[in-house]
């Protein structure tokens, strides 16, 4: 039996109880999907999953696909698990930026999921907040002024960063037209509502201007990263952690540099349409 174990106040829960490597029983995944529900982020420690044991367990949330701008390299055999890495001569490239999780395609994914290889020991954490708290806690005023609202996202920002300079990332040379998703966007499974805006991807609000958009949009974006709205994830060789790109965001710490081996598999499944 698995036993869930909450982090934070707002988002966040270690599982213990079970190995990933080996085929769930029903009542298991089921446990663990509604922790998933609850929890936003969920966290399995001393995991060891091969490429397939990590899509299969993978599978049980969706249809894992590829980066669509082929950002990072995937595994030959294994396309859909994209490799993160970090060593001399091939810095990692930047995510120290929140955001949610390619929301610049049509259908973002739905779910996210790293499995930890090798760790510079206290260093590179993770940090998520919870977007369901931060529609909560807004005002009835400013909710309701933002029901009407929709934005653009584009994946140029990505584009930029892995063409500036030399990385583990590849180079991208096509970007599709942005696309416009609601400001708040409803779950399609818990129905809670939640903030759907993110730093890196979200250009401006439709119909208006860049300068009109952005005092609204940085004060959302303080108001979502708020220290009482975040878990911050100490990674260890052997965790598999797993977050839902329709109600958070994250923030990958880059206090390493490429003397510092690390190595992780991320895979992510396909989503819906925000509405």
């Amino acid at each position: 039996m698995i036993e869930v174990t909450q982090l934070t106040g707002t988002l966040g829960a270690e599982v213990s109880g079970v190995d990933l490597a080996q085929e769930l029983t029903t009542d298991t995944a089921q446990g663990i999907h509604e922790a998933f529900l609850e929890h936003i982020v969920l966290v399995f420690r001393n995991q060891s999953l091969l490429p397939a044991a990590q899509l299969a367990f993978t599978r049980l949330f969706g249809m894992p696909i590829e980066h669509p701008l082929k950002s990072r390299p995937g595994l030959s055999e294994h396309p859909e698990v994209m490799v993160l890495e970090n060593r001399p001569g091939k810095p990692g490239a930047r995510n120290d930026f929140w955001h949610s999780d390619i929301s610049h395609e049509e259908c973002p994914p739905s779910v996210s999921m790293l499995h930890a290889l090798e760790i510079p020991t206290g260093r590179g954490d993770t940090q998520f907040c919870s977007m369901y708290a931060a529609y909560e806690d807004l005002s009835p005023a400013m909710r309701d002024m933002l029901a009407g609202l929709t934005a653009l996202h584009s994946g140029e920002a990505t584009a930029r960063r892995n063409n500036a300079e030399a990385s583990d990332a590849l180079p991208i040379t096509e970007v599709p037209p942005p696309v416009s998703h609601p400001v708040v966007r409803s779950h399609p499974e818990t129905g809670r509502k939640a903030l759907y805006v993110n730093p890196f991807f979200t250009l401006r609000f439709d119909d208006m201007t860049d300068q009109e958009s952005a005092p609204l949009l940085e004060y959302l974006y303080r108001h979502a990263t708020r220290p009482e709205n975040v878990y911050r994830h100490r990674w260890a060789v052997g965790d598999v952690l797993m977050w839902d790109n329709r109600c958070s965001m994250h923030y990958a710490v880059k206090d390493y540099d490429q003397t510092m081996p690390r190595f992780l598999h991320r895979t992510v499944t396909a989503g819906d349409r925000p509405c």
